[in-house]
């Protein structure tokens, strides 16, 4: 790895601001190309290597999914499946959850959202780096159809707590007793001796 340059200043805050607005930008572009006509989406966040969303989207092909993840080598992994399958209606972005919201077309409506396995960042001081937040599940919902569904599973007993208890006092989402939608093994979740799901629905 090379060492950085210590004479190589880093990034002023204007150029900072400068590259996420471009960033932003380029986002808002692709989703306007990727979804040009009003519809209704099946969302993942955190996709991984697309293991579950390709399978679900080969199960469901009536459905147009997405799949979102920060790391450009997955949504590379991810891409390449959907793409050996022929899967037209399954894209994958690299993207944080949160400007993907803000970057999706107006028409553009989530009827099905999937967060597995999500990182717990168990030490209580990171909790406000977790994805589920009663913020974000109100971003989510402003985003969602009226019969919306957010699918949510993890392995770490303390974040499935967490998560249950927001939703339950959440004003835009309500926990149902519905069955998992659809299962498909991955090796992340092979690795994994037991996980708990939570499904709920747009009030």
């Amino acid at each position: 790895m090379t060492a950085p340059n210590p004479e190589t200043p880093p990034p002023s805050l204007p150029d900072y601001l400068r590259h996420i607005q471009e960033r932003q930008a380029a986002l808002r572009e692709t989703c306007a190309k990727l979804f040009p006509e009003p519809i209704a989406i099946t969302l993942e966040l955190g996709c991984g290597h697309g293991h579950y969303l390709t399978g679900y989207a080969q199960a469901y092909p009536q459905e147009t999914c997405l799949g979102v993840d920060l790391v450009t080598k997955r949504i590379a992994k991810a891409s390449a499946k959907a793409e050996k399958r022929g899967l037209a209606h399954l894209r994958f972005l690299k993207a944080e959850a949160r400007e993907l919201l803000e970057a999706l077309p107006e028409p553009v409506r989530l009827e099905k959202i999937f967060m597995l396995f999500p990182d717990p960042w168990p030490k209580k001081r990171h909790h406000k780096n977790r994805m589920v937040q009663p913020g974000f599940l109100a971003d989510l919902a402003q985003h969602a159809t009226p019969e919306a569904r957010f699918f949510f599973r993890t392995d770490h007993e303390e974040y499935f707590e967490w998560t249950r208890e927001i939703l339950t006092e959440h004003p835009d989402w309500e926990i149902t007793d519905e069955p998992w939608p659809f299962e498909e093994r991955s090796f992340f979740q092979d690795l994994m001796d037991d996980w708990q799901s939570l499904v709920s629905k747009r009030r």
